[in-house]
């Protein structure tokens, strides 16, 4: 199965060969973008994946465990796969199920015919809504979100049941389609119209699905007269973003009262301490809910709310409305950006000895010229691109809040530190794409033959090294501004760019390109690995890229083929842009000089199991164990609210998907067999390692 929108493949295997035919989708119970008809007696997925059995009413006959085989008597069937792809599979007949980690298969005991429907996780918005830059009519705006979701059930805690948000554009009035009115939730968020608070509680409308009107003061109400005030000691940022947490959380426990009655760990760690009856609240409205739920106080539960994957500081300028719907489908925090000036505080540069860096003078040493002044300001000023008339970024330097977030970004006017610089156009870009109907296509360019070890003389030592996703890697030498520039026009998934750039542009082997001066470029993504490569990266982008890695300032050879290779390997083990360089950054200094500019959600590849995850393992005082601490980072595909199981032995419970999960205690023997079938990023006696390159030596 292909889903050639967001690049998702899926594997079934078959007991002969089949040839499908097409079926309408009308003829399924859940939500189905297409589907096809099979005869077969066998079906064979390539490795575990989450799932539940149901009979053909909807009763949960059994959720898919590991390791285990069990016959199911005839009847009819549908089989929830929780693939890349959202999978369904119908049948009438027997169905013997056998699980083990690397496959699971389904046995009808003779050929029968199988339904098999297939939907993307993908999200585009549905509609467009336009507004003025007034804040009351942004407040309208806003209140048309709660539209998207798919149910306000307790279910909505799941990804998929929230639908994207519509688009917004600017305008000199406003205008919202008929067709997007809002859930009657009976919610309504009263705040001062102020234009920064609205973006502040854009997430939580949307979750809630309620309205935002003007107000003296910063509060929910609702229609059954339940109050809550915003304007808590905390603050109202902070207070908001309590409650979007809070509430979600409990959501997440109270949906094991119905569709999905899975053991969640998360439930099992906080029911002594909360007194809610958690399955008397499934049927309740929504605002019955959410009073019940505010009823508790967040200190009885922080320690179990998952960590959030994203949290974004916004300034206060108008059009930044557009890119709401986008990062509200993220569900991230919104905080406003810190004013003021006070916090002035000079980047931390790595110095190097000796050792070249990656700018167009590469003879000089790796000393920095110029340290980044970082400041805490919104009054920022704009500078235009007198060619195309675009903003430019000669932006003073800005450095976010910091959050427990795993990924942060930065939206408006300025050149963050520490936080992917978010742009209208990437977003543009992402719905413009060209869906991709072939190999995930990766080009590598070397325009300095004292880089080459950032690849190795392999280009599969840094991409394609996944037997069940298609991958097609050219490597690219020393090449002419014509022939880069050709590149960069043609079609391809990823660019990996290793070389020098200085003030010009790129280096080439007969001159220097400039990537603004491109009309457009069909690169999707790229790591730009040269020094300051942030005037490119923003070129790429505002010419029909989506997103990618730069860099601030100069970067030292040896430094940045670490962060290169490091990066590579992430990307192709499934992490996003953003939580790429996150994981590299927790232990090199020089990725404090890398930055993400677009957007930073998307993905190379898709991973091999249900999330990225970071472990960190360290012995047990035993020859024998080891303490495992696993670390999961939610995709564009699963976000917060997600369930994730570890392939561990013991492990009877889901976990909500979002920073770590509790530490293990795994034998050797059993890690080993893990590490083997996936490459996955493991930091080991503080090093960053991957886990099929750590040895039965080096574990036992």
């Amino acid at each position: 199965m292909f889903d050639p929108i967001h690049d998702r493949r899926f594997e079934l295997g078959t007991s002969s060969p089949v040839r499908p035919i097409r079926i309408d989708t009308d003829r399924f119970t859940v939500p189905t973008d297409n589907a096809v008809e099979i005869d077969t007696a066998r079906l064979v997925l390539p490795y575990f994946v989450e799932a539940h059995i149901r009979h053909g009413d909807g009763t949960l006959v059994r959720e898919l465990e590991r390791d285990s085989r069990e016959k199911l008597a005839a009847a009819e069937y549908c089989i929830e796969l929780h693939a890349p792809i959202k999978l369904s599979l119908f049948v009438e007949s027997e169905v013997t199920v056998t699980s083990a980690l690397e496959r699971v298969a389904f046995d009808f005991g003779a050929e029968t015919t199988v339904r098999v429907g297939a939907r993307s996780y993908h999200e585009r918005p549905a509609d467009t809504v336009r507004t003025t830059a007034d804040a009351e009519d942004v407040m309208a705006a806003i209140s048309t979100f709660g539209s998207a979701l798919k149910t306000t059930s307790p279910e909505r805690s799941f990804p998929t049941l929230r639908g994207h948000p519509p688009a917004i554009e600017l305008g000199d009035r406003l205008e919202i389609p008929d067709r997007l009115t809002p859930p009657d939730t009976g919610i309504h968020i009263e705040i001062p119209p102020e234009r920064e608070r609205v973006y502040v509680v854009a997430p939580l409308a949307y979750y809630l699905g309620a309205t935002v009107v003007p107000g003296e003061r910063s509060r929910i109400v609702t229609d059954s007269g339940f109050e809550h005030s915003l304007d808590a000691d905390r603050g109202f940022d902070a207070e908001v973003e309590r409650v979007l947490k809070q509430v979600l959380f409990f959501d997440c426990l109270v949906r094991t009262e119905g569709l999905y009655p899975v053991e969640l760990h998360e439930r099992r760690a906080v029911e002594g301490n909360v007194e809610l009856p958690l399955a008397d609240l499934y049927d309740e409205s929504l605002s019955e809910r959410l009073d019940a739920y505010l009823s508790v106080p967040f200190d009885a539960v922080r320690d179990a709310v998952p960590t959030w994957r994203l949290s974004m500081s916004v300034t206060p300028e108008a059009d930044n409305v557009a890119l709401l719907p986008y990062l509200v489908d993220e569900l991230a925090v919104v905080q406003r950006a810190t004013a003021g000036t006070s916090g002035r505080t000079r980047a931390t540069t790595p110095s190097y000895v000796d050792e070249f860096v990656r700018s167009g003078e590469s003879s000089r040493s790796a000393s920095f010229a110029r340290p980044a002044e970082l400041t805490r300001s919104t009054e920022f000023g704009r500078s235009m691109d007198v060619r195309r008339g675009r903003e430019e970024i000669d932006e003073p330097y800005v450095a976010p809040a910091e959050t427990d977030a795993l990924e942060q970004a930065w939206l408006g006017i300025g050149r963050p530190f520490g936080a992917n610089k978010l742009l209208r156009s990437a977003f543009d870009h992402r719905w413009e794409r060209t869906a991709s109907d072939g190999d995930i296509d990766i080009d590598i360019v070397c325009n300095d033959d004292r880089m080459r070890a950032e690849y190795d003389h392999d280009d599969r030592a840094l991409y394609g090294q996944r037997d069940e996703l298609p991958f097609d890697v050219t490597v690219h030498e020393n090449l002419t501004t014509s022939a880069l520039e050709r590149l960069l026009a043609s079609e391809t998934d990823f660019l990996h760019y290793i070389g020098h750039i200085d003030e010009r542009g790129f280096v080439c082997a007969d001159g220097t390109l400039d990537a603004r001066s491109l009309d457009e470029t069909g690169v999707e993504t790229f790591f730009l690995n040269g020094c300051n490569s942030y005037r490119q990266g923003f070129g790429l982008v505002e010419n029909g890229s989506v997103g990618g890695i730069v860099t601030h300032g100069d970067v030292g050879n040896d430094g940045a083929i670490a962060i290169g290779r490091q990066v590579a390997r992430l990307l192709n083990a499934g992490f996003s842009l953003r939580s790429a360089l996150a994981v590299v950054g927790e232990h090199r200094l020089v990725a404090k000089q890398y930055t993400v500019i677009g957007d930073g959600s998307v993905e190379v590849a898709q991973s091999e199991s249900s999330f990225p995850a970071l472990y960190r393992l360290h012995t047990d005082g035993t020859d024998d164990e080891y303490r495992v601490k696993i670390t999961t980072y939610p995709t564009a595909d699963r976000g917060i609210g997600s369930l994730y199981v570890p392939y561990l032995d013991d492990v009877d419970s889901y976990f909500l998907a979002g920073g770590a999960i509790p530490e293990f205690s795994v034998s050797a023997a059993e890690l080993i067999y893990l590490f083997q079938l996936e490459q996955l990023p493991v930091f080991f006696d503080g090093e960053l390692r991957w886990s099929t390159e750590l040895s039965f030596d080096l574990l036992s």
